[in-house]
Parts: structure tokens; C-alpha cells; sequence
């Protein structure tokens, strides 16, 4: 049995729901002064990686759950147009079939909305151990397809933290001290017993990303130990834990939250509505703002 679109028109850029952005750089343009043609299959696996991710998928971690992985049967790449040196592109990657063992990804670079070099990558679904091919898992098919159909990627969790507190801090160790190099000593408190945690899950219930929410008065929640794994940033999971601990806050009858925001990220909190409301603090080591938000 086999999935197809059903659409073999030349692809417009609408059709893809992954569109992975790119700046050309020096070193891909040729003495033609063009993007040497050897490169799109660079950008192509490049924005493969990409649709995994936004499929709130670890990949390497995934695959080994599945009990297998995806290798490169066949590449093909049709050249309409050229791209030039500092161009913005976005590469599309969506599905086009799926067989019993096997699964064709189409590839697109666009400039705008023009389309410059389509593509098609073939893979197979092995052991990776004797590389022969075996069955695309179940679970695997509906994730890709319910991603086409723009179906929720990840389940958001609420709970204590004698629920949650393998997976929970698990994830934090892995973003706090060894991406960030935050004192493992202090990563976990005497707060988390009494707070409510969150855990983001994706289709095969791996967890990737979590937050807590501890009361500090009547009418003020505090939002912090926000935690996502790198492999799966761009998936909007940070949004949707977010979400839900302001849900949680309204639940408990809270008014405000506040939270301690890094730096770098500022301005994902403030599409979120909250407002910077301190100077620059250190905490851990890492430079800090306070936010908060009202939530009537």
C-alpha cells in the first residue's frame, strides 16, 4: 500500500508547510557567480532536518524508538533558475509518497514566491544494523501525514512533580548544565514539589520539552525552569508550555505572572504579552530580565 498527494503540478510555495529559511554564502557561489548547482542537494537534506524538527521530532532519538532509519535511495533535482550570492531563499520540504518501505520527500528552493531548483529524495526505512529495508512503522505514517494535514504535533501534559520529575528534569539537565553550564546543585530546588509542571510530548510521547509554575502570593505566579530540547526548537512547543502554565495560572485564580527571561530571547516573551519590568540582573551566570504579564 501507498500514499500519494496526488499532485504532481510543478509545487508552489503554499504547499509546503516546512519552509526552512536560508542566505546564500560566499563560499556556494561558482565563477559563474551563481549557487553552484551541487549545493541545492546541501540545502535539500539541510531542510530535511528542518521538517523532522518541526515535527517536534529528536530524530536520532526517535528513529532508535522505531527501530530503524532513513536512508538516501535516490536524489533527483530539476534546475528552472539560479540563485546569487546573499539571496534569501526558503527551502520547502513536504511529503509526496509513501510506500510500504519506502518515502519520497519533494524539495523546492524559492526566492519570494519564485521557484528556482525542485527536487525529489527518495528514502528507505532499514535496520540500521544489516541496512535492509523493513515496513515504515505505523506510527511513523500517521505522524508525517497528520503534519501534512497541519494537525498539533505535541501534547502539553500538566502535573506534580512526582509525576513528571524523570522526564521533567531530565530535559532541564539537559538545557540548564550541560548546554548552559548552569551548577547542577541548583538546577533543582525545594520548589518543585509544590509547583505545576508541564511536559510537552510529542507522537511517540518522547518528552521535549518542559516549565513550572510556582504561586508566590493570592494573585502572583511566578513561570520559570522553561526547557526545550535544541533538536526540536522551531516547532513552537516553548509557546504552547507557555501557554498552558498561563492557563494554569488562571485556574488557580492567579492575576499576574512574572518570570526571569535570558536575554536572547526577550522578544519571544514579549509576542507572548509580556512586558520587560527590571534592568539586566545575573542569574546563574547568564544575564536575565524580569517580565510580567496580567492575565484579565
Amino acid at each position: 500500500m501507498s500514499a500519494d498527494t496526488g499532485d504532481h503540478s510543478p509545487p508552489q510555495r503554499h504547499q509546503f508547510r516546512c519552509l526552512d529559511p536560508l542566505r546564500v554564502r560566499w563560499a556556494e557561489v561558482d565563477l559563474q557567480k551563481i549557487v553552484f548547482n551541487g549545493h541545492y542537494l546541501m540545502y535539500f537534506d539541510t531542510a530535511v532536518a528542518a521538517y523532522w524538527r518541526q515535527m517536534a521530532m529528536p530524530y536520532h532519538e526517535a528513529m532508535h524508538l522505531l527501530e530503524g532509519d532513513l536512508y538516501v535511495r535516490k536524489a533527483t533535482l530539476e534546475y528552472e533558475a539560479s540563485a546569487r550570492y546573499d539571496d534569501q531563499l526558503h527551502i520547502g520540504i513536504r511529503l509526496l509518497r509513501l510506500g510500504r518501505s519506502s518515502m519520497s520527500l519533494q524539495a523546492c528552493a524559492f526566492k519570494g514566491q519564485r521557484r528556482l531548483v525542485q527536487g525529489e529524495i527518495v528514502y528507505v526505512f532499514a535496520d540500521p544494523k544489516t541496512q535492509t529495508s523493513r515496513p515504515i512503522p505505523e506510527v511513523l505514517r500517521q505522524w508525517m501525514q497528520s503534519f501534512e494535514s497541519g494537525e498539533p504535533m505535541v501534547a502539553v501534559q500538566r502535573s506534580e512533580w512526582s509525576v513528571v520529575r524523570s522526564d521533567a528534569a531530565a530535559i532541564r539537565h539537559s538545557v540548564f548544565v550541560e548546554e548552559q553550564g548552569v551548577p547542577a546543585e541548583i538546577e533543582q530546588d525545594a520548589l518543585d514539589a509544590s509547583a505545576r509542571h508541564v511536559v510537552a510530548r510529542n507522537r511517540l510521547g518522547q518528552a521535549i520539552g518542559t516549565g513550572r509554575l510556582v504561586r508566590q502570593d493570592a494573585s502572583l505566579g511566578k513561570i520559570g525552569r522553561m526547557a526545550v530540547l535544541p533538536t526540536v526548537r522551531g516547532a513552537s512547543v516553548g509557546t504552547q508550555l507557555l501557554a498552558a502554565l498561563q492557563e494554569e495560572a488562571m485556574a488557580m485564580g492567579l492575576r499576574e505572572v512574572v518570570l526571569h527571561a535570558q536575554s536572547p530571547v526577550l522578544g519571544f516573551y514579549e509576542q507572548m504579552g509580556f512586558k520587560v519590568c527590571s534592568d539586566p540582573f545575573d542569574e546563574a551566570g547568564i544575564e536575565h530580565r524580569q517580565m510580567r504579564r496580567r492575565l484579565d
